[in-house]
């Protein structure tokens, strides 16, 4: 057998071990609680009051104005210096999360931006309260315009969680550094956790286009009913 392909068989386990233990975990939960940071955050930009929006403008502008590995050092190797440590996971936890609130923030604002306002005036008109029609009919129409941009960040998400290796935090792609370090093989290492990356991102792609399908012909079925 190839030295390179027993090099990859020999270090399949510990990649994918690091990819189920820490990358894929870290990815679910930054997302799904950047996902209701940011609904939070269009929600008050969008009906909440001026100056608690204006907070959320602020976040939003520092979060999108800096780098990624920015915020998560300053979280990590920054915070230590005024007392507030925390360990690597927790702290990439943070960061992520607040950089996918941000850029979910602007998603969720704009689709439910681009509901039309007689949706609004027909769901009053019935005696709906404002909670019933943001639930019942602005949030599943915005729904459908959100989507794909928001399962394009959720992918990203899964790519930008390498950059947790730089603040020790034990993923997939550190876990390939840690036996570059000890083979002295970065190309064969590095290309295979580029293809574990890629596999998982071509299943979450193949999961977004079908997602998209059934949205379409839901969408189709509620526009029939109208």
């Amino acid at each position: 057998m190839p030295h390179w392909l027993q090099l990859m068989l020999d270090s399949l386990g510990p990649l994918l071990w690091a990819g189920l233990i820490f990358t894929i975990p870290l990815t679910l939960l930054s997302f799904v609680l950047g996902l209701g940071l940011g609904l939070v955050s269009a929600l008050i930009r969008l009906f909440g009051p001026r100056p608690l929006a204006a907070v959320v403008r602020f976040y939003v502008w520092i979060i999108r104005g800096t780098p990624l590995l920015v915020q998560l050092f300053l979280i990590f190797y920054g915070l230590p210096s005024i007392g507030i440590v925390l360990d690597a996971f927790p702290a990439a936890l943070i960061g992520f999360t607040l950089n996918i609130g941000a850029y979910t923030s602007e998603i969720i604002r704009a689709a439910i931006s681009s509901v039309a306002k007689g949706q609004w005036e027909a769901s009053f008109s019935i005696g709906m309260s404002w909670g019933q029609t943001m639930r019942r009919t602005i949030l599943p129409q915005a729904a459908r315009v959100a989507v794909p941009p928001l399962s394009n960040t959720f992918i990203s998400l899964v790519k930008d969680t390498s950059l947790a290796a730089a603040i020790t935090v034990p993923e997939l792609f550190q876990a390939a550094q840690r036996i570059v370090a000890t083979t002295y093989e970065p190309l064969i290492l590095y290309v295979q956790a580029a293809i574990i990356y890629l596999a998982i991102s071509s299943v979450l792609s193949a999961l977004q286009a079908r997602l998209e399908v059934r949205l379409g012909r839901y969408g189709g079925f509620m526009e029939a009913r109208s």
